[in-house]
C-alpha cells in the first residue's frame, strides 16, 4: 500500500553534516526523514520556495526536457530501504505507457515538486526503518533544529 507524504521541511544534521529531508503523512501521523546531500537539499529548497533561477539547474532541466518530450511524472515512490539507503521509483507517463525509473529518492522529491507529482511511500518502509535511534533522534528536535534552510 502507497501513503502519500509531503515534504514537510528540510533540516541540517550537525552530527553527520548532512541534510535532512523531513516528509510527513498527508493524512497521517507517520514521518520520514532521509538524509541527503547539500545540492539536492539546496534544490528541494529552492522548489519549496518557488524560487526561479537565471538558468535551469539540474532537477529543472531535467523538468523542461520531459515537458517538450510531453511525458508526465505520474508519481514518485520511496520503494525500499536497504542497508541505510534508501530507493524510489520516478513514474513518467509518455501519453502510451507509465514507465518506471529508478532515481535517489531527493531526485525523485526535487522533480516532483517542480512537476506538482505526488510523493508516496511504500508501507513496508516504516517498519524497516531503525526506529529506536530514529525515534530518539526526533524526540529531542527543537524548532530551532530546522535552520533557515526551510
Amino acid at each position: 500500500m502507497l501513503i502519500e507524504m509531503k515534504v514537510e521541511g528540510l533540516l541540517f544534521d550537525p552530527r553527520s553534516g548532512m541534510y535532512i529531508m523531513l516528509l510527513q503523512q498527508i493524512d497521517g501521523n507517520e514521518t520520514l526523514p532521509i538524509w541527503i546531500g547539500k545540492p539536492e537539499a539546496d534544490s528541494i529548497a529552492l522548489a519549496l520556495g518557488k524560487v526561479l533561477t537565471p538558468r535551469p539547474l539540474t532537477h529543472d532541466l531535467i523538468k523542461n526536457i520531459l515537458d517538450e518530450l510531453e511525458v508526465r511524472i505520474t508519481k514518485v515512490v520511496i520503494t525500499d530501504l536497504i542497508d541505510n539507503t534508501y530507493y524510489a521509483l520516478i513514474y513518467a507517463h509518455d501519453g502510451v505507457r507509465e514507465r518506471a525509473i529508478d532515481s535517489r529518492p531527493s531526485d525523485a522529491v526535487a522533480i516532483a515538486l517542480r512537476v506538482q507529482a505526488p510523493i508516496f511511500v511504500e508501507e513496508g518502509i516504516f517498519e524497516l526503518r531503525k526506529a529506536d535511534e530514529l525515534e530518539e533522534w526526533l524526540k529531542n528536535l527543537k524548532p530551532e533544529d530546522f535552520g533557515n534552510i526551510m
